[in-house]
This record gives C-alpha cells, sequence and structure tokens, in this order.
C-alpha cells in the first residue's frame, strides 16, 4: 500500500460523522430557514478536515481557519434572524470530527453522536433548563458538583491519625455519596413521579451505599411527609440491592459458602421486597403532591453528620482489628458491619475460606452481619427521617434478620 493511500476505516468515519451531523443541520432547516449549512456542507466539512490533517498539520489549520471564516461570515449574515450559534458551532465541530477520525475513530463517533443529540434536542434542553429546573436546583447541583469535582481531588487521601483509622478523602466521600443519592432520587421524583421515581432511584443507590440511600431517603421522608411511605419502600429496595451485592462478594470469595448461605440470603431478599412493596403500595394509594421546584434535593448538615458517623465506626473497628490481633477478626468484621456490610462480608468469607470458620460458624456469621448492618441502619434511619419513618425501616430490616435467622435454623 503507498503512504499516499487515504486509510479505508478513518476516512469512512469522518465521512459518516459529516452524514450525521449535516441529517440533523438539515432537520432543523426545516424549522428554521436561517440555518445555512446542512447535509452537504457537514459532509465536505468533515472530509475536508480529514483529509487535511491526513496531508499534514499546516493543512489542517488552514481549513480550519477558513471553516472558521466562513461559519462567521453566515453568522453575520443570519445573526439578525437566528441570534445563537448553534449552526455556526456545530459546522466547526464536524471539521474537527472528521479531523480527529483519522486518529481515533472511535471517540470521534462517540461524539458525534453526543453532539447530534445536543443539536436535535435543542429546543427540549432549552425548556429543561429554563422551565423545569429551578434555581434551588441549579445551586444545589452546582454545590454538588463543586464538593465533588473540586473539594474531594484536593483532599489527602491516605489516614491523617497514627493509627490510619481516618481518611479526609474517605469521609467527603461518604458526604458527596449521600448528597447524589438525595439528588438523584429528588430528580427521579419530578421527573417519574412520586412513586416509582423513588422505587427506581432507591434500587440503584443501593448498589453504591444502602446506608447512604436510607440516610438519603429519610430526609425526604422528613422534608415531604407525604412521601414517607413511598420513601420507605425506596429503602427496602436500597437494601434489597446491597443484599445482592452481598451475595456476589461471596461468589467471588467463598462460593461454597454462598451455596451454603442461599436459603438465609433468598428469605432476607423475600422480606424486603415484602416491605419494600407494603410501602410502594401504601404510597401509591395517599395523594402526594409533587415535589416544589423550589425544595431542597439534599441537606448538607445531614450529610456530614451521616459521614461522621459511619467514620467513627470504622475507625474504631480498624482500632480493634490492629489491637486484638486475629482473635478480633469476628469481633472487628461485626463492628465493620456497622458501618460497610460488603467490606465485612469479605471479612467472614475469607476467615471461611482460610479454615478459621466452619460452615455453621460462617453462616451464623453471616446472620450476625446482616443483623450489625440493620442496627446501624436502623439509627441512621431514625436520625434521618423521624420516628415514623424510622420504626418502618427499622421493622422492614429487623424482619429481614428474623427470616434470615429462621432459614439458618431450618436448613
Amino acid at each position: 500500500m503507498s503512504r499516499f493511500d487515504l486509510p479505508l476505516l478513518p476516512t469512512a468515519t469522518a465521512l459518516g460523522v459529516g452524514l450525521l451531523l449535516g441529517l440533523v443541520a438539515e432537520r432543523r432547516k426545516l424549522a428554521n430557514p436561517a440555518v445555512t449549512a446542512g447535509l452537504r456542507s457537514h459532509t465536505l466539512v468533515a472530509i475536508a478536515g480529514a483529509v487535511t490533517l491526513w496531508l499534514g498539520m499546516p493543512a489542517f489549520i488552514a481549513t480550519l481557519l477558513a471553516v472558521t471564516a466562513l461559519a462567521a461570515l453566515g453568522y453575520l449574515r443570519t445573526s439578525s434572524e437566528d441570534p445563537g450559534l448553534t449552526s455556526e458551532l456545530a459546522l466547526l465541530t464536524s471539521c474537527l470530527l472528521g479531523a480527529l477520525a483519522m486518529r481515533a475513530p472511535l471517540p470521534a463517533s462517540a461524539l458525534a453522536v453526543v453532539v447530534a443529540v445536543l443539536v436535535h434536542a435543542k429546543s427540549n434542553l432549552h425548556r429543561i433548563s429554563r422551565e423545569l429546573i429551578s434555581d434551588r436546583e441549579m445551586a444545589d447541583g452546582l454545590m454538588l458538583l463543586a464538593f465533588a469535582l473540586i473539594v474531594l481531588p484536593v483532599l489527602p487521601d491516605r489516614p491523617v491519625d497514627p493509627y490510619g483509622a481516618f481518611n479526609l478523602a474517605t469521609i467527603w466521600k461518604l458526604v458527596v455519596l449521600v448528597m447524589a443519592i438525595s439528588a438523584a432520587g429528588h430528580i427521579a421524583v419530578r421527573v417519574v413521579g412520586t412513586r416509582w421515581g423513588l422505587a427506581v432511584s432507591g434500587f440503584f443507590s443501593g448498589f453504591v451505599s444502602s446506608t447512604a440511600a436510607t440516610a438519603s431517603f429519610g430526609q425526604q421522608a422528613r422534608a415531604h411527609p407525604p412521601l414517607a411511605s413511598s420513601s420507605i419502600g425506596a429503602a427496602m429496595l436500597a437494601n434489597l440491592a446491597s443484599l445482592g451485592l452481598f451475595a456476589l462478594i461471596l461468589l467471588a470469595v467463598a462460593p461454597d459458602l454462598l451455596n451454603a448461605s442461599a436459603w438465609i440470603l433468598a428469605a432476607a431478599a423475600l422480606a424486603l421486597l415484602l416491605h419494600a412493596s407494603v410501602g410502594l403500595r401504601v404510597g401509591k394509594d395517599r395523594p402526594t403532591p409533587p415535589l416544589a421546584a423550589d425544595s431542597r434535593m439534599f441537606r448538607i448538615g445531614q450529610a456530614v453528620g451521616f459521614a461522621v458517623l459511619i467514620t467513627v465506626v470504622m475507625g474504631v473497628s480498624n482500632l480493634l482489628g490492629q489491637w486484638l490481633g486475629p482473635t478480633g477478626a469476628m469481633g472487628a468484621a461485626f463492628l465493620t458491619a456497622l458501618a460497610d456490610l460488603h467490606a465485612a462480608t469479605a471479612t467472614i468469607a475469607s476467615l471461611f475460606k482460610g479454615g478459621i470458620f466452619d460452615l455453621p460458624q460462617a453462616r451464623w456469621a453471616i446472620v450476625g452481619l446482616l443483623g450489625a448492618s440493620a442496627l446501624s441502619k436502623s439509627i441512621v434511619a431514625f436520625g434521618s427521617g423521624g420516628t415514623r419513618y424510622g420504626l418502618r425501616v427499622t421493622l422492614g430490616l429487623w424482619t429481614m434478620v428474623g427470616a434470615a435467622a429462621l432459614a439458618a435454623v431450618l436448613t
């Protein structure tokens, strides 16, 4: 093959990028005749960007400047009819993505799809940003992004005490996690509706942290009492998802223990599912006004309080494990379960795999871990959601523990 032959796949990708963005632009021209660049313009510009980059950087820079000048002239000619810059920027993007396709076809294709969606959904995005999102929600969202993207990266990700028990980055991750789950629940309720919005956000947040989810839905229940039953159902679904991760950890570390404990976990899951169904059913039957657009997405003070509580528990369990050595492994595991059920699960599975626990001891240790986790989440539920929320979440969690214990006895 000659060194002057254009590579087939990158060139075809550049052509596809131009056609995709051109099709979207052509559709926009139907609604807005002021849009000048259409299917042919975008396709030609994308191919030009690809070919000139293949020829050399000076040729590409000259082409990019020429496209920029043409876009500017088009904007000046139509600015009175269409004051936006979307069409001109999309044309310039076609050139850039055509060039990118010559070096990275897959990212260029993916970015072209993103750009096409952004351009096509212009009116919907405007409606969301101008009409659906309130100033309060915007402020809360920006605060969450600042905490996650500005504060978190600058915190030291290492222990700050002599015993290695407290990590500032870990503490702040918990704060951000609670805020993010609460914000996700708020958005889901506003978009999908009270009942299914909380249910969906509850289940998926359980894969991240069921304790944080319990705290976040408690905040929802306290701030919006009509949402209490649906919030309880969502908290139960979060714990159900957490139980699924529990099983996956056992599968990865000690598959034999998972097989021997299948009925225990199944009984616990059934109890959680029943309580979740009751909460969501009651939430459906009770008239619930939609969340106000100016309502808070999360409570910073409660998120910080939750993170401090969990950090203290994890620190104490860490210290006990260091001071007592192997003989304190079981106690440390149960204390760890107060803060992080999955870390404690891995500990028990490792002890069983190492022969420190026999099968009956390991099965009852699993029940004990569920009990320790239920205890800490019950405390979190009362602290975050008040008496009503706390009682019903506690009932659901301890019904789960009772079902697991019964299954351990019968099997």
